[in-house]
């Protein structure tokens, strides 16, 4: 087995007395795992940052071998981790992206979305250029491990006019109307998830209580679930950040 290619960074664990096991997710072979000498050495550390994109090479004798990884830093954004509310994005990210994908499948959309998210996270740290793109990631990632929910029409009556909420339970659209004197018990769908645009932070919550809901009741589940206790530190401080 032999890969060399770039890739998005997105799990460090220490292995050995110097070594480290690096999971980092490629554009068209998905999530790479592999053994990283002297990985978590004072020249390595800086790259074996998550988020970070490397470009790696990969080498085993069989394809059931933990492969060899050798690594060289093609983008860093190591500095966003010294401030908390990129950091605490960066966390997230790369935590849902590493506990969710199956290894070795592809994901090209979720390896463009995230890239996408990660550049927007760069360019504007304020987080006002990039939560929405953040709920959006999550949206899709819910769909690529087929979760995806149904926003496009109403599950009670079929119409695609007037969509307005999201059955927590179903994962469907219900229109205004069909929604009437239920409104309570329904999650608030925000037009940008739908139709796109800019978002306003009412609308960003919105979004990322839809897919926080089904992100727990379906994806990290078990011993997963200890991922997000990384979302709740994020909406912590998103939340901070708006008051």
């Amino acid at each position: 087995m032999h890969l060399a290619t770039t890739a998005i960074v997105l799990a460090i664990r220490p292995h050995g007395e110097h070594g480290a096991i690096v999971r980092a997710l490629t554009a068209d072979d998905g999530v790479r795992p592999g053994y990283v000498r002297g990985g978590r050495s004072r020249g390595l550390r800086p790259v074996l940052q998550p988020a970070n994109t490397i470009l790696g090479d990969w080498r085993a004798r069989t394809d059931d071998q933990l492969p060899a990884l050798t690594v060289e830093l093609v983008h860093s954004l190591a500095a966003l981790h010294a401030e908390p509310l990129p950091a605490a994005a960066l966390e997230w990210l790369t935590a849902l992206t590493a506990a969710t994908l199956p290894e070795a499948q592809p994901f090209p959309r979720l390896h463009a979305a995230l890239t996408a998210v990660l550049d927007a996270i760069e360019a504007a740290p304020a987080a006002r250029g990039w939560a929405g793109a953040l709920a959006r990631y999550e949206l899709l990632l819910l769909a690529e491990l087929g979760f995806g929910l149904d926003l496009g029409r109403c599950v009670v009556t079929g119409t695609t006019e007037d969509i307005a909420f999201v059955s927590p339970k179903s994962g469907g659209a219900v229109s205004r109307g069909a929604a009437f004197g239920y409104e309570d018990r329904l999650l608030p769908l925000p037009p940008f998830l739908v139709a796109g645009g800019e978002p306003d932070w009412p609308d960003v919550f919105a979004a990322l209580a839809i897919t926080g809901r089904f992100l727990a009741r379906d994806v990290l589940v078990d011993r997963r679930a200890d991922t997000l206790s990384a979302r709740e530190r994020l909406i912590d401080r998103l939340k901070r950040a708006v008051a």
